[in-house]
């Protein structure tokens, strides 16, 4: 995978699970009841004795080599050289669901034509240099996008901030803040 590859990192300590980019996605796209381009999942873990809830949205990770576009019969989906995003091409595309029983995140959705859609990366906007209506739209600034590198780096800093913050709790309990604990 090339490094200007583009890329949405969802920081699912600040997730809050309001569904703001599954709605964003709908209206920016025009995607009608079914479908959903970006779905938030719910997951419950047990943390320390303690049941927890965290949300995951779960989109197409426009991955450096999709399986979705090795199994296609027709071709019918490409990526793009110059930014990684992966597009159907609904022209091409007979609506046989290979491609969804490829994707380990279950991306692709039939429409109602019955051929498959995805996200794109909202690339009528992103192509001009703006953002996913999805990121765009998150409340909670869970949602960050960018090209490989430039993530690699935020989540790097958000992490060690957040080690910093864990010990500096230990150390001393006052210090304990939503900053290091969202």
């Amino acid at each position: 995978m090339r490094k200007n590859h583009k890329a949405i990192f969802v920081d699912t300590f600040r997730c809050v699970g309001c569904h703001a980019c599954e709605t964003a996605c709908k209206a920016e796209n025009g995607i009608p009841p079914g479908p959903k381009w970006i779905q938030v999942m719910e997951v419950e873990t047990k943390v320390a004795g303690e049941w927890k809830i965290y949300w995951k949205p779960m989109a197409c990770m426009h991955c450096g080599d999709p399986a979705c576009m090795r199994v296609c019969p027709t071709k019918a989906i490409s990526k793009r050289e110059e930014d990684g995003i992966v597009l159907v091409h609904k022209d091409l595309c007979i609506g046989c669901a290979e491609c969804f029983r490829a994707c380990p995140f279950g991306a692709p959705q039939l429409g109602e034509d019955r051929k498959m859609q995805k996200c794109t990366l909202c690339v009528h906007r992103t192509s001009k240099g703006g953002v996913p209506a999805c990121v765009r739209n998150c409340p909670s600034e869970a949602m960050y996008y960018g090209d490989l590198q430039e993530l690699s780096k935020l989540i790097r800093k958000k992490y060690s901030l957040r080690s910093v913050g864990r010990i500096a709790a230990v150390v001393n309990p006052t210090l304990r803040s939503n900053f290091f604990f969202p």
